[in-house]
């Protein structure tokens, strides 16, 4: 029994934002599964990084290119003809938005339109997974989790708005009539996920959370919090990885047309704390540190303070779950860097390699789907989603 149907077992795979934190695991994972992956990227994003920590490279063929690029996209396409692409590739940071306002809208709206061009005009491409944010909504602070059907923003930050309008360029793509009428007319299926705040190891990106609070205990400094109240819906990269995987295969069942459309693949209410609450969890994990939590009297963090999603769609229709709950999830993440800090970074690889397989093997224990489905996947699913 294989996860995921045995489908991406030689399939040609192009993974845009390759060497990023979520790309790179994406990568790993489905060289794993016994793609052929092919990456672009502009190349590294943090020293150090997940990509190089685990060789990646040698694993995959690997490109350094520009989303804002359409001829090199449309080239590199026309070259590997991949069966399926996953677009990951973007500014992810909030904080950077404020500081290059004009480099992230271009990156993240024109950036998915080129994307989305190339593989519509590429014989071979004919399925499409674009990674937006749980951020795309408007954000009215409310406590309950917002669903696919509620609006898009019109965010307080560009990054927000970006994801908003990328959610409206995939929209078009998923239109019938656009597809036909555009010039050379072709067909791509093609889903938008909105994840929510994905952790887990290998992450040393600035301006986020847990590699703050790693940097900070591996150096013997002390943890500074912008907004320790914040509420976030916190999950493992594998946990929201494991929902493109699936969504990517089920775009290729006959019914796909029922799949078209965007997913919440964020966390259940019991993955819900605030910063605070991660920040202690971590502490706890990681041991004994003389590192000490600093406060600010009061916040002047820009991020809305509290966000939520409701994942009922993929929980009902694709039977998609989070494998570990938020406990799992730390400890996992936490294990991971001290593997790398404190045992030996050279089997990082390895042990993200492990990692996966348990992932995979929790899934199985829980009974989700895509981990436990025969090889084959019955003609009709019995959907009835309202989109």
């Amino acid at each position: 029994m294989d996860a995921f149907d045995k489908f991406y077992r030689d399939k040609k795979v192009l993974v845009t934002g390759h060497t990023g934190f979520k790309g790179a695991w994406l990568s790993l994972w489905l060289n794993h599964l016994g793609a052929e992956v092919v990456g672009c990227s502009l190349g590294k994003v943090s020293e150090p990084d997940f990509y190089t920590a685990c060789q990646i490279g040698n694993r995959i063929e690997s490109h350094q290119a520009d989303i804002l690029d359409f001829d090199r996209l449309h080239n590199l396409f026309t070259a590997c003809r991949p069966d399926i692409v996953f677009h990951l590739a973007a500014q992810p940071i909030v904080y950077e938005s404020y500081k290059h306002p004009r480099r992230t809208v271009a990156t993240n709206v024109m950036g998915t339109v080129n994307v989305l061009e190339a593989a519509r005009c590429c014989e071979n491409t004919r399925f499409a997974v674009v990674a937006t944010s749980d951020k795309c909504y408007r954000n009215k602070n409310w406590a309950w989790g917002y669903r696919e059907t509620d609006d898009l923003g019109h965010g307080a930050d560009l990054y927000s708005t970006s994801k908003a309008c990328a959610e409206l360029v995939v929209a078009t793509y998923q239109n019938e009539r656009f597809l036909s009428s555009v010039e050379p007319a072709g067909k791509l299926s093609v889903v938008a996920v909105r994840s929510g705040n994905v952790i887990g190891g290998g992450d040393w990106a600035e301006y986020r959370l847990i590699p703050d609070i790693i940097r900070s205990l591996h150096d013997g400094k002390d943890i500074h919090l912008r907004c320790p109240q914040a509420v976030r819906p916190w999950q493992h990269v594998l946990a929201s990885l494991s929902g493109y995987l699936w969504l990517g295969r089920m775009l290729t069942h006959q019914n796909s047309k029922q799949v078209e459309s965007s997913w919440n693949i964020g966390s259940t209410e019991a993955h819900e704390v605030t910063v605070g609450q991660i920040v202690r969890m971590i502490q706890s994990c990681w041991g004994p540190s003389n590192t000490t939590v600093t406060v600010p009297e009061t916040c002047d963090c820009p991020e809305a303070q509290t966000l939520r999603v409701d994942c009922s769609k993929a929980i009902h229709h694709l039977n998609w779950l989070s494998a570990w709950d938020i406990h799992e999830t730390i400890e996992q993440t936490v294990n991971w860097y001290k593997h790398y800090y404190q045992v030996n970074p050279a089997e990082i690889g390895e042990f993200s390699l492990e990692q996966i397989e348990n992932y995979t093997q929790a899934a199985r224990d829980k009974e989700i789907r895509w981990a436990t489905l025969p090889c084959e996947i019955p003609v009709t699913v019995g959907w009835e989603i309202e989109l």
